[in-house]
């Protein structure tokens, strides 16, 4: 059976990117393998994950095509290149048009902070999310896992997993909790079960 090939769309530091990687190593994702990373900010510590994974990492900048249709064309065309079949959303702080989402119509997936339909759509992203479920008073979180169509946060739910707020939880304490008890775990399952799947059908 061939290995679904993933490729990584990543802004930042890449907590879900090692997730990923990390179980990759472990056996829990054997169904794929990331094959390329692609970051929309050069100096995105993401990169340096996957360069000390022996994974290529590239970067696409959107200011420097100026469209958000070249900057997606330029994605497309690196996908297209590597023969990529799972792409994985971790911390991709960039809005994907219909255009490219209804292009690989149930091959994106991605991790919200939240249990969705709860903190979610344009805006809520990082800690906006956490900071909306403190103040809301809400006494249960967690993060959900999604197809990505053209909607943001509005795909198909893949898998979730619920967290507690505690009393005297600060957004940054509770961005943790849900990243160590909920993103990190359900994350690489749902990146498994999707290459599975995919791996299977090719």
């Amino acid at each position: 059976m061939l290995k679904a090939r993933i490729a990584v769309l990543v802004s930042g530091g890449g907590t879900n990117l090692q997730a990923i990687l990390d179980a990759q190593n472990s056996g829990v994702i054997k169904s794929g393998e990331v094959v390329l990373v692609i970051s929309n900010h050069a100096d995105a510590y993401a990169l340096t994950r996957a360069k000390n994974a022996g994974v290529e990492g590239i970067y696409i900048s959107k200011k420097e095509l100026k469209t958000q249709e070249a900057f997606e064309n330029a994605i497309i065309a690196a996908l297209e290149e590597r023969e990529i079949d799972l792409i994985v959303l971790a911390g991709f702080m960039s809005i994907l048009s219909e255009r490219f989402t209804a292009r690989y119509d149930h091959r994106i997936i991605n991790i919200h902070p939240s249990l969705i339909p709860s903190f979610c759509g344009q805006g809520f992203y990082g800690l906006k999310v956490h900071e909306a479920a403190l103040a809301k008073g809400v006494k249960v979180t967690g993060a959900t896992v999604h197809f990505v169509n053209e909607i943001p946060d509005g795909g198909e739910i893949i898998a979730q997993k619920a967290v507690e707020v505690q009393d005297g939880d600060t957004p940054e304490i509770l961005q943790k909790r849900v990243m160590e008890q909920a993103e990190w775990i359900i994350f690489p399952q749902a990146v498994e079960r999707i290459a599975y799947e995919i791996s299977n059908s090719n």
